[in-house]
């Protein structure tokens, strides 16, 4: 199926802003822009692996405050993990997570203010695990949402959910959660850090 250059082009765009945090995340980004210019089709078809390659979304809801990331014990995977979707054709990865965040917690997606709005935070390229075997191309986005505010999560998905502690969350073994997790917390926390001294630099 034809791509949309529009589409791809502004897909492209994101991606090549984003400043790796490490060099697995400087060659996951190289690995994707390739991808995208081969011309590959970039959404999932047939669940859950058509193609074996496709744009999924992370949206981890955070608290900068008590520094603590929201987490959900999904049902299928039987790991503790961010909320998130696969992008559906034509829909921008941005559009995915507020049609995802309505779905799956009843909350409204607000960019958290550590990153631009409508940009991810992070990249990851991430073989799965089990039958089915396929390639999440991942970009998370954490969301603004206060730890007071009522999150309601979708029950038939999720057998448990609450906050956590950043650090604590760094420190969990890899078959806990996403094995990408940590790298994605350790570079928010850069970046927390960073912007309260008043130097950007997640690199």
């Amino acid at each position: 199926m034809t791509i949309v250059l529009d589409d791809r082009a502004a897909l492209r765009a994101m991606i090549a802003a984003l400043v790796p945090f490490d060099d697995r995340e400087a060659a996951d980004r190289a690995d994707v822009l390739a991808w995208i210019d081969a011309g590959a089709d970039l959404y999932r078809r047939v669940p859950p692996d058509v193609p074996p390659k496709h744009l999924v979304t992370y949206f981890p809801p955070y608290h900068e405050p008590t520094d603590r990331v929201f987490l959900v014990d999904h049902r299928k995977a039987r790991r503790r993990l961010p909320p998130g979707g696969h992008v559906e054709p034509r829909e921008g990865p941005w559009t995915t997570v507020i049609r995802e965040a309505d779905e799956e917690l009843q909350t409204v997606a607000r960019p958290h203010p550590l990153c631009p709005a409508g940009q991810p935070l992070f990249l990851t390229v991430t073989q799965t695990v089990g039958p089915h075997v396929h390639s999440d191309v991942t970009l998370w986005f954490p969301l603004m949402l206060d730890a007071g505010e009522p999150i309601t999560p979708d029950p038939g998905e999720f057998t448990g959910w609450g906050w956590y502690p950043r650090a604590e969350v760094i420190a969990w073994p890899a078959e806990c959660t996403d094995p990408q997790l940590a790298r994605f917390l350790t570079k928010l926390g850069r970046l927390r850090t960073t912007t309260a001294t008043g130097v950007v630099d997640v690199g």
